[in-house]
């Protein structure tokens, strides 16, 4: 797969879009390995992603131009990477570290195909385990009165190292709409699935006062309005009468660690596009 790439692309939905990309691909003797699309009638667009290759140079510059003129034509916005080329990826946490230990075994592992250059927390708690994976651990405090200052400092982590993805890892403070706005569409969250049911402090013990059946976890895409960005992936495990707090915790731990997997993955494989509020995941 060393010459192998991924083409996206979104455009206003029209007929001859297939015809035009996949004509491309024949025109330069080019084979396509996997195609997958999307018409939304609601949002009348278009979305498509190509798996293709190998090509006969490594980069893929001789298509572009095939592109810029589709780009042209459909009003489409398009992007080629090679396969092989892992986004890097800032994660920040708090004081809850199983999803950060998890993405950092699946990365280490080769289960997830990015690139860790930092960890970012306003706790000190887990740099002797980013120390371990021989991450850089940055450990930045804030308070109301610092926040602003603090969240400069991140945007300028995000630069200095290229990040193209911020995980938000059970990090427990709400996000200036200037931060989200300088990252829009490149930040994941995950949050309990009780919200907005058990909102607050404690909303596994909330969901064990109210006897719940149903456990799960959400991970999307991160927006100023708190736990409303549009949504990459949804599990649940079902749990029953017997189970403790703790027991719930544990479960729900679970569910959170392979929902965010599972959106950190997929975004990195290009399969997830922004739709207005919602998401197309390929």
């Amino acid at each position: 797969m060393a010459n192998d790439h991924f083409l996206t692309l979104s455009c206003p939905d029209k007929p001859g879009i297939v015809h035009a990309v996949t004509g491309v691909f024949a025109g330069e003797k080019v084979n396509i390995i996997d195609l997958q699309q999307f018409s939304d009638p609601v949002t009348e667009k278009f979305f498509m992603r190509v798996h293709f290759g190998p090509t006969p140079t490594e980069s893929p510059e001789f298509l572009r131009p095939h592109f810029e003129k589709l780009a042209g034509e459909y009003d489409m916005t398009y992007d080629i990477r090679p396969v092989a080329q892992k986004p890097k990826v800032l994660i920040m946490v708090s004081k809850i570290g199983h999803c950060l230990n998890d993405l950092l075994f699946r990365a280490k592992t080769g289960q997830l195909p990015i690139e860790i250059p930092l960890i970012v927390s306003n706790h000190p708690d887990f740099a002797p385990l980013a120390a371990s994976y021989g991450i850089e651990f940055r450990h930045l405090p804030v308070t109301k009165d610092t926040k602003a200052a603090q969240e400069n400092q991140i945007l300028g982590l995000i630069k200095e190292h290229n990040v193209e993805l911020v995980v938000l890892a059970r990090y427990m403070q709400v996000l200036s709409p200037t931060l989200c706005e300088a990252m829009s569409g490149k930040i994941i969250n995950i949050h309990h699935s009780f919200l907005p049911s058990f909102k607050g402090a404690k909303p596994y013990h909330q969901a064990y006062d109210r006897g719940v059946k149903i456990i799960g976890a959400t991970a999307h895409f991160v927006t100023a309005d708190l736990d409303e960005g549009p949504i990459i992936e949804q599990r649940v495990a079902r749990v029953d009468h017997s189970l403790s707090p703790k027991a719930l915790v544990d479960e729900g731990s679970n569910v959170e660690s392979q929902v965010l997997a599972a959106a950190v993955k997929w975004y990195a494989e290009r399969r997830v596009f922004l739709n207005g509020t919602r998401t197309v995941v390929f």
